[in-house]
């Protein structure tokens, strides 16, 4: 079976984005040395993936236009607090707090560069 190794995370602003993620998240972001600008993101430790950040290279998604990629989903501690931080941070939600029965609360939010991402706080008594 094949599983998740890395992500990336596509950007206008770099320093923008890095910002955001670092705030709402707590990553740390690294200046790769080689010949292409890219940041390599450290999530934290223990299990989960680490990831880069990278300059867009293409139009960014324009509001309204269905997903067309692979969001990523974060395991938070609350889904409200991280919903509130999102929008502090610069961010704006794109799916308000949805119960998943049995599972959890899920939200999604937009980053400063209009990036889609999840957040998923675990609660099996969620309805």
């Amino acid at each position: 079976m094949n599983r998740p190794v890395h992500f990336e995370i596509h950007a206008d602003n770099p320093d923008r984005a890095a910002a955001f993620y670092s705030a709402l998240f707590g990553w740390k972001f690294t200046q790769w040395a080689g010949p292409m600008p890219y940041w390599i993101i450290r999530t934290g430790d223990g299990i989960g993936i680490d990831g880069g950040l990278v300059p867009r290279r293409g139009p960014p998604p324009t509001e309204g236009q269905a997903v067309n990629a692979c969001p990523v989903t974060m395991d938070v501690v609350s889904c409200d607090e991280t919903v509130s931080a999102i929008a502090a941070n610069g961010g704006t939600i794109a799916l308000p707090k949805t119960a998943i029965p049995g599972v959890g609360w899920l939200a999604y939010g937009k980053d400063t560069e209009g990036n889609i991402f999840g957040v998923m706080q675990n609660d099996p008594a969620a309805k």
